[in-house]
Formats: structure tokens, sequence, C-alpha cells
């Protein structure tokens, strides 16, 4: 298994042997389709199942000889491949068993040994990111002008990134933009679903699994023909905040539908996982810690199935924590240690303070003063010490505009405005 390269995991299978699962899990499948649907047609199972036309025909020639489906149409023309198929009376009691196991009904899965080389082979070499790249992906924030150096090689090294600071200086903002910057480098083969224990696990999922065409031809020259139960797409992104609890983390089985959806680092495999807003969960601290440590150590992840097995995944993700809080009231040095970069996202100086306030009147279109901003920091910032955020020259500019807009007149910056707006957006 070690030595299958993508291409052999990516072949698209020619019989039931290739898909290299049980052959029922198949099976059930097909019974589950005609259970829900009636009638299928050879291609409506293609489009579902997600295996070639030619394994789906042998599986169903088997299924009539053994009166569990029939033929409701015929296309004579295409011959079998026209066929219509429904459940026969044995066929129905075959299915309400198939339901009563499972009610997944999708592409067929992937064995977990080839999923889990598949991930392994492509995120065995580190994505190179230009200082360039960085530049770009942070040029919609005002940061000191080395900043790019100190996020840059974590995003490089692809392992783990802990972002603190004071609120409201664009931690999340930043872990944003390096997971756009990451979707827009090579995409990922991820499977839409893996199987193991005879037990479904659903991977794909519409909200965090973005799909690329398959418009590049170098790809089709380079692969052949794809197993198309695997899809490729975006680099993933999942943001968790405070609503991450420990359950999250782990398999999470639908006792309805009998099928398992992935745990969220499972969903970003290959891609960026951010725990935003770190310390503030519905789960402590210490324990959410213990459950790090093992995968940002070893780069593996041990999840387990109602069943007590336990299954080894890969654990490949940018892993980035994100916290308002001080880092050394959250953890201690040894977790600290199995992150490899830590940065600092402070508050802006005065003169970073300005340019970000110059750029934000630009971009709601109110006339910059210098009157008004120097009355600002004079009355709102330096007498009663309050620290700068970066954030709020885009809140307070907000609601000046707001304030004019309600006057119906033109936004515009005045010591007078900036008074009303600051006396409702500080709690002093």
């Amino acid at each position: 298994m070690e030595e299958l390269s993508l291409k052999d995991i990516l072949a698209e299978p020619r019989s039931s042997d290739d898909l290299h699962i049980p052959h029922n899990l198949v099976i059930d499948l097909i019974f589950r389709l005609l259970y829900n649907e009636g009638n299928v047609a050879l291609v409506r199972f293609t489009d579902v199942l997600k295996i070639p036309k030619t394994i789906i025909d042998d599986i169903l020639l088997w299924m009539q000889k053994e009166h569990l489906v029939e033929v409701s149409k015929a296309t004579l023309e295409l011959g079998r491949l026209g066929n219509v198929y429904t459940l026969t009376h044995a066929g129905e009691e075959r299915a309400v068993s198939a339901m009563e196991r499972s009610q997944y009904v999708g592409p067929v899965p992937v064995s977990i040994p080839y999923y889990n080389r598949g991930i392994e082979v492509q995120t065995t070499t580190n994505q190179r990111v230009s200082s360039e790249l960085i530049k770009q992906a942070l040029s919609g924030l005002i940061l000191p002008d080395d900043f790019h150096r100190q996020i840059g090689p974590a995003v490089n090294a692809a392992k783990s990134l802990f972002l603190y600071g004071p609120p409201g200086n664009g931690k999340t903002t930043i872990a944003m933009a390096i997971a756009k910057l990451l979707a827009g480098t090579d995409p990922i083969w991820v499977p839409y679903a893996i199987t193991a224990g005879g037990q479904v696990i659903q991977i794909h999922d519409r909200l965090v699994h973005k799909q690329v065409p398959m418009t590049d031809k170098s790809r089709t020259a380079e692969f052949g023909r794809i197993d198309q139960r695997w899809a490729l797409i975006e680099r993933p992104s999942v943001t968790v905040g405070g609503e991450l609890k420990m359950e999250s983390l782990d398999l999470r089985f639908d006792p309805i539908s009998k099928f398992y959806e992935a745990s969220l680092q499972l969903k970003a495999n290959g891609g960026m996982f951010l725990i935003d807003d770190f310390g503030r969960q519905q789960v402590s601290t210490t324990d959410l810690l213990n459950r790090w440590i093992v995968p940002l150590e070893s780069s593996i992840d041990f999840l387990r199935l109602l069943t007590g097995q336990t299954i080894v995944v890969p654990f490949r993700q940018f892993t980035v924590f994100s916290t308002n809080l001080d880092p050394h009231d959250l953890v201690d040095d040894a977790f600290l240690r199995r992150i490899q970069m830590k940065v600092c996202v402070t508050s802006p100086d005065e003169k970073l303070y300005f340019q970000i306030f110059i750029r934000m009147a630009k971009e709601l279109d109110i006339p910059f003063s210098k009157e008004a901003f120097m009355h600002l920091l004079q009355k709102w910032y330096r007498q009663p010490g309050r620290r700068l955020q970066a954030v709020q020259p885009r809140d307070l500019l907000k609601i000046i505009h707001v304030i004019c807009n309600y006057d119906q007149s033109p936004p515009q910056m005045t010591p007078e405005l900036i008074d009303e707006a600051c006396r409702s957006y500080f709690v002093d």
C-alpha cells in the first residue's frame, strides 16, 4: 500500500474487486437506491454511486438471476445500458434489511487504507508559498512591514500556528486570508465517503468542500480515467469558535440514518483547521489540548466507531489557534512546544491606526478630516488611555455613515460626529 502512487489510488476501477471494499456494501447501496426511488435507470445508478456502468451492470445481472430485481423498462437501441430496474418482492425484503442497517445512499465509499494513502501522498510535500503571495493575501490589512515574515514560514511548514494578542486587531481576518490563499493553491483529491468495519463515514460536506471542474486536460493526461468516488476540491477550510464541543472532534453517528459523519478535522484534511476564540469553547481547554497533543505530534489521528473499533487516519491540515486570552493562562509549555510558530498580533500604533483610518474612510466614501481625526485621538484615546484597535476605524466610520444617512446629509467627518459615534461605540 505504501508504494501506491496517487495515479494508482485514483485509477478507475474495472471490476468489483478494484473497489477494495466488501461487495455487500455496494449491493446494499443498490437496494437502498431502488427502495427510495422505485424505478432506477443505469445512468442514475452511476450518477449516485460514482462507479462505472460496467460494474453496476454486472451486479444487476447477478441480482436479476437471483430474482431480486427486474427490468421495468428497456430500450432496444441501448441494450442493457438502457434498462430501468425495479425491485421484485424478494428484492423488497432484502432492501428493507439494507435500510435497517443504514440509510446511506450516495457514492460508494473508499476503503480506509486507500483513503489514508491518498491523503498522505498529496500532503507529503508542503505547499511552497512565496513572500509575494503572502503579502498579497494580507494586503487587505494594514500591518507592520515585516509581519509577513512571521506568517509565511508557518504556512510553508503546514503544521500549526498560534495567533494571540488583544482583540480587534485582525487575528481572524489573518487566518481567513491564509485559508483563501491555501484554497488557491493546488487542489486535492478527497473521496465522498470512506468505510471501515462495514460502516460508512461521509466526508464530503458541501459547506466545506468546493469542487474544482476537471477542465485541465493535463490532469486527465496525468491520471487517465479517474475513480469518480474521489472529487477534486479546493484545499478545504474549517472554522470553529466558541460553539466547539468535544463530540465535533469525533465521528458523529446518526442513530436514524445509521451512518457516520466525519469529524471536523477529518473534513479539513489537506487544508486548514481554524480554532477561533480559543479558550472560550464549551469544553475545558485542558480537554481540548489533550485531544490535540498526539495528532499535532504524530500527524495521525485516532477515531472510534460505536463498535469500539479504532481507525487511524492522517492528521494533515494546517491547524491554527487564535485567541484573545493570555497564552500562559490557557496552555502549558509542553503544548506550546508542539505548535511550531507563535505570532502575536499587537495593537496598532498611532501611525498604523492613521493608515487604517485613511483606507476605511476612502472605502466608505467619507472625506477625511485631519482636524476630526486628531480630535478622536486626543479626546477618545490619549486622554482616557484607551488602547487602539485595528477594527475601530471601520466601526466608528460606519456609525458616522449611518448617522449621516439618518440625517439625510452627505457623509462627512467632523469633531461633533466623531463624539456622537464614540459615545455610541465605547462603553466607559
